[in-house]
């Protein structure tokens, strides 16, 4: 958050943007635009997406005009040829804007290519696009944005776009810098430094915050984690990037949130000191830094300041989701999330309220917050989805969020987050009927916007009294429930909202004037930023292609603004110039919802695929005269109701599972849970079995099953099952195998099944793994050799509900111990 700085001479671009905001609000028809030419040049009244329109999403556009009547329309090809026409809807007066304006509707084309142009009335739009890659430049430079935001990293010129923008390390202790890699607390608030290097750049000044980190983190993790339940994680992946990290393995998307998870991680206060466990608030300079100053060339001192209960959360929140998502890529670094995220809770929950005042906004913004609520929840949410544990849901449950309606969210109102989460991960543990109840408010809460959006000349999902600092943001995030909705239920309209939403972001505006920097014909490029400071520096470059400005704030929060937009109407209240930080400043949270949108537009779609059936897990040990249960669940919303049959398809028919389960359109994702038995016999062959889970409207998958025979002679081992430490929902036992044979045995395999709900979190001196109630320890490979006469002891720790009663019996190698 920047400070009040003078305003600055206006650029020409910004001037023009003048001329048309008093011609927009003098409400002129489309045939009465009589500007100067420069004004005219740079403005027309029929306003598109500028960037252009997807091949199978919605295509429409605006008309200022005053005409009562409807007026014709011509689309045409980059040779001028008319290839659709019709005419405009009448809209009339649209409140936000203060226009009158007319609707034209041309989804009906087909086409695809380059350099179109809709024609209504004489007057022409700017040129655009019709092509599925449409936004695929636009997801990658929405994230290359984060790239060039951090601190403590030199910024490579051929991954930034060019040496304009390569820079050297921002803060690590070169003079000037004071450096963030030992940083004192503010008097009073610690005696202590600390290592907090790394992380992005707030906004347009040099501060690092751990309550916009975190939903910030949590926008770029979701989207990959949304990519990934619908095929689409592969154009988020390692090498689809420009970071530095590219090539090793991991997706390139959580490559860049980890260089922001990392400084949160920095910023959890030690063990052993006052508060740990919570989270410094932010880390800032000690003053305002001049406009422009690079970060390599900040002379102030750097200061941490007081921990809070909000920031405490947002790292529980972003550190758990971290937990769950970087697991597959970095078991390690996954288990420092988790326990960092533990930790948090544990200790917001010891310090419930302590709040950041609004007065400590020196050097930085105060990020000030009066209630946490949201926050617990959200961490709840986040913390359950990845370990289910009951202490969890209950502070999910528990809370007053859980049943109100879905509310917009931004960094100081959370809620959201955790419901999105709550629908739409997999085993989160909430019964079916509650996993229910929250899609339905989420889709309720994305009708809600498609009705906003109906009932303006610029559809966004924005009342004309939202037109706040950031309000481009609140158009993104809403969009983004649409787009959860979409992937909730199928049903098209919540991606057309979407989309129609990024239509406004590009050019279909009050204002004719894309938000993203290098995207459409005008958009803005003198965002309020220390280095990207062309407007006041010629040396410096303008922000890079992909950056996001604010967008309209009725309520003119600066000099600049005030002087140059007195009277705007809440939609045109926007003016691209530097001084004027509160309608045009850039902000991680805001760019990471647009890197969120657009990688949703930018997936392939075509025609929709019939959701494929899931089983987990895919292979299952039963033992004699038991069952162990697998769990069944769509890919992808069904366009309509459908029914899955479970049924043995070939194998020993002591083996047996079968179950009818019907799968809506609201309640698709949450696994069924379909129990598989072996009958008591008295062979000792091993049997196996393939099932099928299938019916019409679906891909079926198929899954085994083998058999435990406890016919089989008996191992020459003895197993002994200890537990040594209780709890209300927890437990730590020890287990040991001997060896009661005459040979050795190289390499070992001990299991077992639980026969209730205990679930392993950890253990040690073996390499346990547990799929539903069946549990396999593998030897630790320093202890893989049993001697004859000897063992070797493992423990572990777990959660259970209900009784703790211990395994029935122990197989090693797959034979039954006594």
């Amino acid at each position: 958050m920047p400070p009040v700085t003078p305003a600055r001479g206006v650029p020409r671009r910004a001037a023009a943007l003048l001329a048309g905001l008093v011609l927009a609000a003098a409400g002129l028809s489309a045939t009465a635009l009589t500007a100067p030419a420069s004004a005219a040049a740079a403005d027309t009244p029929v306003r598109v997406n500028q960037l252009g329109y997807l091949p199978d999403g919605p295509k429409r556009a605006t008309v200022v005009s005053a005409a009562t009547a409807p007026l014709g329309w011509q689309l045409r090809d980059p040779a001028g040829a008319v290839v659709a026409s019709g005419t405009t809807a009448v809209r009339g007066a649209d409140q936000a804007s203060g226009q009158s304006t007319h609707l034209v509707d041309f989804g009906a084309y087909a086409g695809s290519g380059s350099g179109y142009t809709l024609g209504v009335d004489g007057r022409t739009s700017h040129p655009f696009d019709i092509s599925p890659s449409l936004y695929d430049s636009l997801r990658a430079d929405s994230m290359s944005f984060f790239y060039q935001q951090r601190s403590g990293i030199a910024i490579d010129a051929a991954l930034a776009g060019g040496s304009a923008y390569a820079r050297p390390a921002g803060h690590l202790g070169v003079a000037p810098n004071k450096g963030d890699g030992d940083v004192p607390c503010q008097a009073g608030v610690c005696d202590y430094r600390v290592d907090a290097r790394g992380g992005w750049y707030d906004a347009g000044d040099h501060g690092k915050y751990v309550v916009n980190g975190g939903i910030s983190v949590w926008q770029m993790v979701n989207s990959f984690e949304r990519a990934r339940r619908s095929g689409g994680d592969a154009a988020l992946g390692d090498a689809t990037l420009r970071v530095p990290e590219r090539g090793n393995g991991t997706p390139d998307v959580l490559d860049e949130a980890r260089w922001e998870l990392e400084f949160l991680l920095r910023m959890q206060v030690p063990a052993g000191k006052p508060m740990a466990g919570t989270a410094f608030h932010k880390m800032h300079d000690a003053r305002w830094t001049a406009l422009p100053t690079r970060p390599e060339l900040d002379a102030e001192q750097r200061e941490l300041h007081k921990p809070s209960t909000a920031a405490t959360l947002n790292l529980a929140a972003s550190a758990a989701q971290c937990a769950r998502v970087y697991e597959p890529y970095d078991a390690a670094f996954a288990a420092r999330c988790l326990d960092a995220a533990r930790r948090a809770w544990t200790a917001a929950k010891a310090n419930p309220d302590v709040l950041a005042p609004a007065s400590d906004n020196t050097g930085g913004g105060a990020y000030e917050d009066a209630d946490v609520s949201d926050e617990f929840y959200w961490a709840a949410a986040e913390l359950l989805a990845t370990t289910g544990e009951p202490q969890y849901r209950d502070a999910v449950t528990s809370s007053p969020h859980h049943a109100r309606p879905v509310d917009g969210f931004w960094w100081g109102g959370t809620a959201t987050l955790g419901r999105v989460t709550l629908a739409t991960v997999p085993g989160t543990g909430l019964p079916a009927d509650d996993t229910a109840r929250l899609r339905g408010l989420l889709t309720s809460a994305a009708d809600g916007h498609l009705s906003t959006m109906a009932g303006q000349g610029y559809p966004v999902p924005l009342p004309a009294a939202g037109y706040a600092w950031g309000s481009n943001s609140a158009v993104t995030n809403n969009a983004m429930v649409m787009a959860v909705a979409y992937e909730l239920t199928g049903q098209q309209r919540y991606r057309a909202g979407a989309l129609e939403s990024l239509d406004y972001l590009l050019g279909r505006n009050a204002l004719d004037l894309s938000y993203v920097t290098g995207y459409g014909e005008r958009h803005s490029e003198n965002q309020h930023h220390r280095f990207w400071a062309h407007q006041n520096d010629p040396s410096l470059p303008h922000p890079p292609a992909g950056s996001f400005a604010g967008g309209p704030n009725a309520a003119l929060e600066d000099p600049v603004a005030r002087e140059k937009l007195a009277g705007c109407a809440p939609a045109a209240c926007y003016v691209d110039d530097i001084g004027s930080y509160s309608t045009n400043e850039v902000a991680i949270n805001w760019n990471a919802s647009l890197a969120w949108l657009a990688a949703f537009a930018a997936e392939r779609r075509g025609a929709p695929a019939a959701p494929a059936v899931q089983v987990a897990p895919a292979a299952v040990t039963v033992p004699e005269g038991g069952s162990v249960q697998v769990g069944v669940r769509l890919s992808a919303a069904p366009a309509r109701d459908v029914t899955v049959t479970v049924a043995r398809s070939s194998g020993d028919q002591d083996l047996s599972a079968a179950a009818t389960l019907v799968f809506t359109p609201a309640d698709w994702a949450t696994a069924q849970q379909v129990p598989v038995s072996a009958a008591q016999d008295a062979d000792t062959l091993p049997g196996t079995a393939t099932f099928t889970a299938g019916g019409p409207g679906v891909r079926s998958a198929t899954f085994t099953a083998t058999e435990a025979d406890d016919d089989t002679a008996m191992a020459s081992c003895t197993v002994t099952y200890r537990i040594d430490n209780a709890w209300g929902n927890g437990f730590t036992a020890t287990v040991s195998v001997r060896n009661t044979g005459t040979s050795a045995v190289s390499g070992w395999t001990l299991g077992w099944s639980f026969a209730g709900d205990q679930r392993i979190g950890n253990a040690w001196n073996a390499a346990v793994s547990q799929s539903g109630s069946t549990v396999t320890a593998r030897d630790a490979g320093w202890n893989a050799t049993l001697e004859p006469g000897g063992s070797a002891s493992f423990g572990f720790q777990a959660t259970y509900s209900g009784t703790n009663a211990p395994p029935a019996r122990f197989t090693l190698g797959g034979s039954v111990c006594s």
